[in-house]
């Protein structure tokens, strides 16, 4: 009686299958790694900033004035360096897109029954 063993060949694409496996674990806690250090050094980060929080403010609002003083144009002008304008015309520009694809998607719908009835 023959006892069936299975092929030596079948070994390999294990190995190289765990290989990768070994290969993308050690991307990945590289990976894991780097984020930890930029996770520890965000405090430091956000303490930097704090400290210069100050002086930034400081000429940032000299900046603002000197802008506001030059500014001598229409109303329209002062509003946009005041406060930027709403998104009426990309909301309005994906309202339309929004309802071509709509249309598009019941001329497919009602073409597909025409076809699937004939």
């Amino acid at each position: 009686m023959a006892l069936f063993r299975r092929s030596p060949k079948s070994s390999p694409p294990l190995r190289r299958r765990q290989e990768e496996i070994t290969r993308q674990e050690a991307e990945l806690r590289e990976r894991l790694e780097k984020l930890e250090q930029l996770v520890a050094k965000v405090p430091r980060i956000e303490k930097s900033r704090a400290e210069q929080a100050p002086k930034d403010n400081r000429t940032d609002k000299r900046f603002r004035v000197s802008v506001a003083a030059q500014g001598t144009g229409s109303r329209g002008d002062s509003r946009k360096s005041r406060r930027p304008r709403s998104m009426r015309k990309e909301r309005r520009e994906g309202q339309i897109i929004f309802l071509l694809l709509v249309v598009a998607l019941a001329v497919a719908v009602i073409w597909l029954i025409s076809h699937l009835h004939s």
